[in-house]
C-alpha cells in the first residue's frame, strides 16, 4: 500500500506521460522574447549603507516595503524597553543614594530594604544592558537582510535551470526508479 502510495505520487508530480493514445496538434510557437535585467554588482552594498544610514531605506531599495514596519517596530520595542529600564534604574540608583545620605522619605521607605533596592538597581542595570544590545541586534539584522536581499534579487531563477523529480520504469525489471534531474539548457 505504501509502495503504491509512493508511486501515485510521484507519477502525479513528475507528469510523466502515461502509454496511451494521444491526438497530436500542430501548434505554431513563437520565439518568447526574455529580457534579462542586468546585474548591478553595487546593489547589496548599495542597500547596506542605505540601511546603516537610515534603517529601512535598504529595504526600500529592494522595493520590501512591507519589512519597514517591522525594522522600525524592532528597534521601537528595543529602544522603549531601553528607556524604560534606564528610568527605573536612576529611579532606584538615587532612592538608594539618599538612603545613604540618611534621608527617609522616599516612596518604598516602608516597603523595601536597602538590599531590595541594591537588587532592584541592578536588576534594571542588567535589563538595559539587554535591551540596547537587542536593539543593537536589530539594527544589525536589518543592514544584513538589506544585503542578503539584494544579492537574492539578482539570483537567476530562469527556465534555462531546472530541477525536477524524475520517474521512469527500468526496461528489465520493470520496477520504476526515483531520482532527480537538473537540466541546463543553453540558448
Amino acid at each position: 500500500m505504501r509502495r503504491l502510495t509512493v508511486l501515485l505520487f510521484f507519477l502525479i508530480l513528475v507528469r510523466q506521460p502515461l502509454q496511451a493514445q494521444v491526438q497530436i496538434e500542430e501548434v505554431l510557437i513563437s520565439k518568447d522574447t526574455v529580457v534579462y535585467k542586468t546585474i548591478d554588482p553595487l546593489g547589496p552594498s548599495k542597500a547596506a549603507f542605505y540601511s546603516a544610514i537610515l534603517p529601512g531605506l535598504g529595504q526600500a531599495y529592494n522595493k520590501k516595503y512591507w519589512k519597514i514596519p517591522i525594522v522600525y517596530g524592532g528597534l521601537a520595542t528595543g529602544i522603549y524597553f531601553y528607556a524604560d529600564n534606564n528610568k527605573k534604574y536612576n529611579e532606584f540608583r538615587s532612592i538608594y543614594k539618599r538612603r545613604l545620605e540618611g534621608y527617609t522619605d522616599d516612596d518604598y521607605k516602608d516597603i523595601y530594604s536597602d538590599a531590595v533596592i541594591i537588587n532592584a538597581q541592578r536588576t534594571f542595570q542588567r535589563n538595559r544592558s539587554i535591551s540596547l544590545l537587542v536593539t543593537l541586534g536589530i539594527y544589525v539584522l536589518n543592514i544584513v537582510d538589506a544585503n542578503v536581499d539584494a544579492h537574492l534579487i539578482q539570483f537567476n531563477v530562469n527556465n534555462n535551470l531546472s530541477l525536477k523529480p524524475d520517474l521512469s520504469q527500468d526496461d528489465m525489471t520493470y520496477k520504476y526508479n526515483i531520482g532527480l534531474t537538473l537540466n541546463y539548457s543553453f540558448k
